[in-house]
């Protein structure tokens, strides 16, 4: 029923490389040198390069680079289902129960923030919510209001209901759908964290933070070499399969604003220009969000490059 990871233990990962940082910033380049030098396997930490079909607009690693090395967790998911964090983190606990990582370096990689803190942190398990019942809450909290949901929290779960502010909807409407979904607070469910996978302090982490002009450099460049090889080609791929526009797939960046060039809205100069300006977006939640929660244990560099040249920075 939930989605906790069996990890088999803290810090079973011993000597990992963990490597971060804001989309096309050069971590699979990074990750893919440090394999090679160790020969380690990289696994994937981004939460949309798990989807298959978007091998190009997510920026997977490309044929050439899956020969140089091994690479898990990377295009396995079909994009009509909906992954999780959760989901992640048990099928990273999978590889090491499977003893895939066994006698090598596990090179995470990615930009997703969340999951390198269930990789480090552990992840509390959460019951599997029903889809008409997550659709009931979020209906009742557009016609009813975040205040109101909230007066509700706080007559069957006072004590989550006192560290949410009224106004945040979002996690309201979570509360509800725990308790709902299976009788127990969500306080409850949160205090069953498991153990983490990674020990930090065992660990080379690091976090790629590239100059903005130098990233809206690399964006730029990035969304132009995708468009060469074929991404339009790849959203009507996508969009043949008639999925739930709603699901995370369907949102990874380029696939509305190229669909609206399939639509005949618009230009394919337009889209890409509006992409691209969606990815410098991306990249500064991303980047701001490492800055703040990654913490001193995460080595910090101007560039892949940087981080390749330190003796401290990577094995």
């Amino acid at each position: 029923m939930g989605q906790a990871a069996s990890p088999g233990g803290a810090g079973a990962l011993r000597d990992a490389v963990l490597i971060a940082g804001p989309t096309a910033s050069g971590k699979s380049a990074l990750a893919l040198a440090v394999a090679r030098r160790t020969g380690g396997v990289i696994v994937n930490a981004d939460s949309m390069q798990v989807y298959g079909v978007l091998d190009l607009l997510t920026a997977r690693p490309d044929a050439a680079a899956l020969a140089a090395a091994p690479h898990r967790l990377y295009g396995h998911v079909p994009p009509a289902c909906a992954y999780s964090t959760g989901r992640w983190l048990a099928d990273v606990a999978a590889l090491v129960e499977a003893g895939a990582l066994a006698g090598r370096r596990a090179i995470f990689v990615g930009g997703t923030g969340l999951y390198f803190r269930a990789l480090t942190e552990g992840l509390a398990p959460m019951p599997d919510i029903p889809a008409a019942l997550r659709a009931r809450l979020r209906r009742r909290l557009a016609a009813e209001g975040s205040a109101a949901l909230h007066r509700a929290l706080a007559t069957r779960d006072p004590e989550t209901a006192a560290r949410l502010q009224p106004g945040d909807g979002q996690r309201i409407v979570r509360a509800l759908e725990v308790l709902e979904a299976s009788g127990r607070p969500i306080g409850a469910w949160q205090a069953a964290r498991s153990a983490p996978l990674v020990d930090l302090s065992q660990a080379s982490a690091l976090v790629i933070e590239p100059d903005r002009a130098a990233l809206a450099a690399a964006i730029e460049r990035r969304f132009d070499a995708m468009l060469e090889a074929g991404a339009l080609e790849e959203v009507a791929a996508l969009r043949a399969l008639a999925l739930d526009p709603a699901l995370p797939a369907m949102k990874a960046i380029g696939v509305r604003e190229l669909s609206a060039v399939l639509d005949g809205q618009g230009t394919l100069a337009e889209a890409a220009a509006r992409a691209k300006a969606a990815t410098r977006q991306y990249a500064k939640r991303q980047a701001t969000w490492f800055r703040h929660q990654l913490g001193p244990a995460w080595r910090r560099y101007r560039s892949a490059q940087a981080a390749l040249e330190d003796s401290h920075g990577v094995p």
